[in-house]
């Protein structure tokens, strides 16, 4: 009785450990410059652009964005959900990325020695309002 309860319970720890660690957590700065504070939307709904050129109309910055996560748990993918979840929550319906970064190859290495775990993937970008298009 007692080997399967430890197994059971090893097992949950394991679990636990790699839902919270697999999380990439974005924090948010709103930026003074907006005109309005606006209601949060559907996260699915922003769009990610890799520059400023690329987005297709007038907008205003409405916050920065900074996000990370272990590079072990978490990739580019789930950095920029995080971020578009966080854009959402600040009514902002677009995100310019600035700039991802990619811990080296040695340094993941040795995160993985040192601490059984694997190093801080961070990543910027810029919250943006895409007015609608005038008639």
């Amino acid at each position: 009785m007692k080997p399967r309860f430890y197994l059971v319970l090893g097992v949950c720890l394991v679990l636990e450990f790699c839902l919270m660690v697999s999380c990439v957590s974005t924090k948010a700065v709103r930026l003074g410059t907006a005109t309005a504070v606006r209601p949060p939307i559907l996260w699915k709904t922003v769009s990610v652009f890799r520059s400023a050129d690329q987005v297709p109309g007038k907008y205003e910055e409405v916050g920065l964005l900074m996000s990370t996560g272990d590079t072990m748990w978490t990739n580019e993918g789930t950095m920029w959900n995080s971020m578009k979840k966080k854009a959402a929550k600040l009514g902002a319906n677009g995100v310019i990325l600035d700039a991802t970064s990619e811990p080296k190859a040695g340094t993941k290495l040795l995160a993985l020695a040192l601490f059984g775990g694997g190093a801080e993937r961070k990543g910027k970008s810029i919250a943006i309002y895409i007015f609608p298009p005038e008639k």
